[in-house]
């Protein structure tokens, strides 16, 4: 039984640069308990797709065609008619649950409202009701987590918190629009596991939006493949997996990093006859956070975010750092730099400890070391141009090279990252997440550095991007002579670059080994544990 129909759907909005076509005459069917996935790079059209069905497009936003929801079009009906469809019939679930949630009021009022609005019940009955969808998506200690703000859940938990109100009204279509994106692949594997059931259980018909045909492959039964508004594929996702039928698609599993292949060969020429060029020796960093329900002036509670680390890193070398969210990785990063202080240790710079030193003596020393981030566009100046971005830190460590020398620099370093120059005079929203990123790691490198952190440099972007990004910091390793620090939640994209992996859990060393070797055989159940979460493509 076909419970949706699109036919010709095109979604289009209007810039200032003129009319841009989103999605162009797409047209597919979703079965009743069936599971589509709709894949793609970003901009191709996937989220507006879902918008649209929705009614939830930007103001500047239109869309044409048919969507029949058994059989009637629902289709830009007026609001008050197409508020009987949502939640009641078609729910979505949204990639990041923070800014789906309303940070000022309570999960119990939050879940409570949509069934009072739609089914108009008392407030009683509709924390009941919630409480039991909270159970259903698994949900511990409900009693005392309902009565929460957001900012108190998880990343994790906040998903599965959308997912209950989802299902709040019992809908026959659930789209979750890239749910698991920003998530751990433990969690990620959790969420897809959870779906699954949720689906069986509730009788649902699902369309899973991702860009990542390795997550897709566990959940769905068909797969749509969008290329810049337009379908390019539309198969079963075991035909799909063996027999691609478009190029593009061909690309996008091309592009999937795996852990299953040949072991990595270490061509990079590893300096172990000198000194290493960093040795961290028993680090830990410490937060004092105030205790859940305490009194302003109550002792804090210390919480150890990096406990008595150790490692070495030699020139020319890689170091993967793993772990789930919350477990130290970033914290140890900014405590070798000093971006945060160490409760205690040393960090020991070419024979110099850096915690010794004072902040006039580190400001010299920060053109040897330099960070890459996670999010490109939270870390690059808005009101500043490409141009006055990856200059910036010739003016600080360079104040005496004059404007025409570090023009030439920032040209030759732009070349080096394949950023067209005449993107140069742009702001950082006119790029997009690919291209920021390059702008980040041209930044790093412009003052030649000889060691560059990578804090999730790639986590937040597509696949084919991803490759691209981890290809490009190789290149450049070899050609500078680079010692990297990667960082990363995700073990596939970690054996691609690295010599040397650390595995950390509450802010300890639980396994650190030649990446060879810890993925051949992984010694602790953890790390086993993070392996086995990984999504694969066969």
């Amino acid at each position: 039984m076909t419970l949706l129909k699109v036919e010709n759907l095109s979604v289009k909005f209007q810039t200032n640069d003129g009319i841009v076509e989103a999605v162009k005459n797409l047209s597919f069917d979703l079965e009743k308990g069936d599971s589509l996935a709709i894949v793609g790079e970003s901009g191709s059209g996937k989220s507006q797709t879902a918008l649209s069905i929705m009614g939830l497009l930007a103001d500047n936003g239109c869309s044409e065609g048919k969507v029949f929801f058994d059989k009637k079009n629902i289709l830009n009906l007026p609001t008050d008619k197409l508020n009987k469809y949502r939640a009641e019939k078609i729910a979505m679930i949204f990639q990041d649950p923070m800014t789906s949630l309303n940070p000022y009021i309570r999960i119990s009022d939050q879940m409570s409202e949509t069934l009072i609005h739609h089914r108009g019940i008392k407030k009683s009955e509709a924390i009941s009701q919630a409480k039991e969808l909270m159970d259903a998506v698994k949900i511990p200690e409900i009693e005392k987590r309902i009565h929460m703000y957001p900012h108190e859940f998880s990343g994790g938990m906040r998903q599965r918190v959308m997912i209950a109100m989802a299902l709040l009204c019992n809908p026959e279509i659930l789209i979750a629009d890239e749910p698991t994106t920003a998530l751990d692949v433990t969690v990620q594997a959790q969420v897809l596991n959870l779906l699954t059931e949720i689906q069986k259980e509730f009788n649902l018909s699902l369309i899973f939006i991702s860009h990542d045909l390795s997550v897709v492959k566990q959940i769905s039964d068909r797969v749509l493949v969008l290329r810049e508004g337009l379908l390019v594929e539309n198969n079963e996702i075991k035909k799909l997996y063996e027999s691609p039928a478009h190029p593009y698609t061909k690309m996008l599993l091309a592009s999937i990093p795996r852990i299953d292949q040949t072991e990595k060969e270490v061509t990079k020429k590893i300096q172990k006859k000198t000194d290493p060029i960093l040795s961290v020796k028993n680090l830990s960093v410490e937060f004092e956070i105030n205790q859940r329900g305490a009194l302003p002036w109550a002792k804090k509670e210390k919480l150890k975010a990096v406990d008595n680390i150790s490692f070495d890193l030699y020139p020319g070398e890689t170091l993967g750092i793993v772990g789930e969210s919350g477990c130290g990785k970033s914290s140890l990063a900014r405590g070798i730099v000093r971006m945060i202080p160490a409760k205690k240790g040393k960090v020991i710079w070419l024979g110099e400890n850096l915690l010794n030193k004072s902040n006039a003596e580190m400001k010299k020393l920060r053109c040897n070391f330099q960070m890459i981030f996670q999010d490109p566009l939270a870390s690059l100046n808005p009101r500043m141009t490409i141009g006055d971005i990856v200059a910036e830190p010739l003016k600080t460590h360079h104040p005496k090279m004059n404007k025409k020398e570090r023009t030439k620099k920032v040209s030759e370093i732009l070349d080096k990252v394949d950023i067209l120059q005449n993107l140069i005079n742009r702001y950082p929203h006119e790029l997009s997440g690919g291209q920021c990123q390059r702008i980040g790691i041209a930044r790093a490198l412009i003052i030649n550095p000889k060691l560059i952190i990578c804090d999730e440099p790639v986590s937040a972007l597509d696949v084919s991007i991803q490759a691209q990004v981890v290809k490009l910091l190789i290149e450049l390793q070899e050609e500078f002579n680079l010692s990297l620090i990667f960082i990363s939640h995700d073990l596939s994209v970690v054996k691609q670059i690295s010599n040397k992996v650390m595995v950390i859990r509450e802010g300890k060393l639980i396994e650190y080994s030649e990446v060879n070797k810890l993925y051949k055989s992984p010694s602790h159940p953890y790390t086993k544990m993070l392996l086995s979460s990984i999504p694969r493509v066969d």
